[in-house]
């Protein structure tokens, strides 16, 4: 079977039961399968629903965002950041690895600061409850480019 363009709406709950994010209300979020565009746990349990399904679908950390990674976390003296205040629960870019991960500020002291630079989502178990708005074949096009075209993705 040749790779899909799917559709779908979702609301995304922590294993706490809080709700973290939700596509309702808005567009449908589109992506290309096999793209890595969403995270391999969801993306895998789709591959066998239709248009129009809805299901909850759970998903562990390890096949979300990964598991919590300590080895991640740094301290940098206070004055590394230039004077820059900031909070714990602040998120900063690092200026040597601008594509990297953004760190957040776990922890301040007198004199140094922790960034964790797991992603916040690391170490949770998820679940989408979803519905399937569409289901097409890919084209050429977005095969080749490695992203959707048209409603819902890429515009070139």
């Amino acid at each position: 079977m040749s790779p899909r363009v799917i559709s779908f709406h979702y609301t995304l709950t922590s294993s706490r039961g809080e709700v973290l994010d939700s596509s309702r209300g808005q567009e449908p979020l589109t992506f290309l399968e096999g793209g890595g565009q969403i995270i391999p746990g969801l993306e895998s349990r789709m591959q066998e629903l239709k248009g129009g399904e809805q299901r909850k679908i759970e998903v562990p950390a390890a096949e979300a965002y990964g598991e919590r990674d300590e080895a991640m976390q740094l301290q940098i003296p206070k004055e590394n950041l230039n004077g820059q205040e900031v909070q714990v629960g602040d998120q900063l870019q690092s200026s040597q690895y601008p594509d990297g991960p953004a760190l957040t500020v776990i922890d301040i002291s007198d004199s140094t600061v922790t960034l964790d630079a797991n992603h916040p989502l690391a170490g949770e178990d998820l679940t989408f409850d979803v519905e399937i708005t569409e289901i097409r074949e890919a084209t050429g096009e977005e095969l080749a480019h490695g992203h959707v075209h048209g409603p819902g993705g890429h515009h070139e």
